[in-house]
């Protein structure tokens, strides 16, 4: 009896392992379609990848600095001449 039993909870656990291994690649295959499908109405819309993103907030950065810099140059030239 008690190989009999041990049989079953041995095949009992190699089922439990297939089915865990199973469920493993049906996740697997479920997120690489989700992402398929995410891209692909990412790019059907108008969105822009993260790196223009940055490239454009870099370029705006430098732009507000140079007119902050803009700025305080027409403040001293206008203190120098007296202009309000």
């Amino acid at each position: 009896m008690t190989q009999t039993t041990n049989r079953f909870l041995d095949e009992f656990a190699k089922l439990m392992t297939d089915a865990a291994g199973a469920a493993q690649g049906v996740k697997r295959e479920v997120e690489t379609l989700m992402k398929a499908q995410g891209e692909k109405v990412l790019s059907s819309m108008d969105v822009v990848s993260r790196e223009e993103f940055e490239a454009v907030r870099a370029m705006a950065e430098k732009a507000r600095a140079e007119n902050e810099a803009l700025e305080a140059r027409i403040a001293a030239l206008e203190a120098r001449l007296g202009v309000a």
